[in-house]
């Protein structure tokens, strides 16, 4: 499986597990397994928010778009993140925010 990632700011998360050709994005799943090889799934069919093309089937593999939030601390690695390939299944690992750093200020007395 190839997921591309569409970096839109926003301050929602995203949780994808994958279970061969089945995502659960958020706690809602989405069954790939009846798409045969060449198929096209459009955007339009799918009913979801969180994709954000096509899901195609090239040589056995699927390859979809995925929006990925990106927080007020996005990183460079969710602003232009790099396609998941070779992903396994369990809890997909997405690129992460950077630390919230608080500000401390001083009261003059």
């Amino acid at each position: 499986m190839r997921i591309k990632l569409s970096p839109t700011r926003r301050d929602d998360t995203l949780s994808v597990v994958r279970t061969g050709n089945i995502l659960t994005l958020n706690g809602v799943t989405f069954d790939f397994s009846q798409m045969n090889d060449g198929d096209t799934l459009p955007r339009s069919a799918i009913q979801s928010e969180w994709f954000a093309g096509d899901v195609d089937n090239t040589g056995g593999e699927l390859t979809l778009t995925l929006l990925l939030p990106l927080p007020v601390n996005f990183s460079q690695e969710q602003a232009f993140p790099v396609d998941l390939t070779n992903v396994p299944d369990g809890p997909v690992i997405l690129p992460q925010p950077l630390p919230i750093v608080e500000v401390q200020t001083e009261v003059p007395a």
